[in-house]
């Protein structure tokens, strides 16, 4: 199987476009993006071990599964019919749900990263948007128990689901006296959001640049931090207008 390294052999999965080593049933895309058109289309949830079976996510994961968890969820995904043996040694086929999931992640070139701290029981800490050519998006959400549940949504959608889902209240007017430090140790609510653009050979990406945005509530108050042109290891607050002003920023990111 492969690893977070993307090294050994290669999933087959469904997809669009040249994905490297991804095979594409034809006309399969087409119709997961007319579904999308209906509403959401959900792709089941998967442990970390599931996902690094099929090299799925893996170099946007903290933690490699040991051999013998990484051969339990083999087991698991094969007696479920996910994963069958692929038409040469050195391949695997990863059908359905997860099929899906793994072809639109191979397509993205760019993923957004939101950690939140302070959410509470049976919220994800941790949410990736991963957008398409098509304005739409693979949203992974993440909870404490490791268990990714997996989605395709129109990207107006996804960002609406983020924004509700980070700090949110009324906009701190930015401040230059103000202890960033005390900010995000007194918080309420904070996240931190990543948009990484990357390149990928196979099923090995590769991070290139990179834009943080910190938010954090406050006293009630969101303070909006980004990174100091002139000093990247110095936060800067900037002024952000409610909610509508955070999804813009999101939009901004991921321009």
């Amino acid at each position: 199987m492969s690893d977070a390294r993307g090294e050994g052999p290669r999933p087959v999965a469904p997809g669009l476009g040249d994905a490297g080593d991804v095979s594409v049933p034809e006309g399969l895309v087409t119709a997961v993006l007319n579904l999308v058109d209906t509403g959401p289309v959900l792709l089941g949830a998967y442990t970390i071990a599931e996902l690094t079976a099929v090299d799925a996510i893996v170099d946007f994961l903290e933690a490699t599964p040991s051999d013998e968890v990484l051969a339990e969820a083999v087991r698991s995904l094969a007696a479920r019919q996910l994963l069958l043996a692929g038409s040469t040694a050195e391949q695997v086929q990863v059908r359905g749900d997860l099929g899906i999931a793994v072809a639109f992640q191979r397509r993205a070139r760019k993923v957004l990263d939101a950690r939140t701290t302070g959410t509470d029981p049976g919220e994800p800490w941790r949410i990736l948007l991963l957008p398409q050519p098509e304005g739409i998006c693979l949203v992974v959400r993440i909870d404490a128990l490791g268990v990714h549940q997996i989605g395709l949504y129109k990207l107006d959608e996804a960002l609406r689901v983020l924004t509700d889902w980070l700090p949110r209240g009324p906009s701190a007017d930015p401040d230059p006296a103000v202890d960033v430090d005390a900010v995000l140790a007194g918080s309420e609510r904070s996240a931190l959001i990543t948009v990484t653009h990357y390149t990928a050979r196979g099923s090995a990406e590769t991070a290139g640049t990179s834009t943080d945005l910190v938010l954090a509530r406050d006293g009630g108050r969101l303070h909006v931090l980004s990174r100091d042109p002139d000093d990247r290891e110095r936060l800067v607050q900037s002024r952000t207008e409610g909610r509508d002003g955070v999804r813009e920023r999101l939009v901004e990111l991921l321009a």
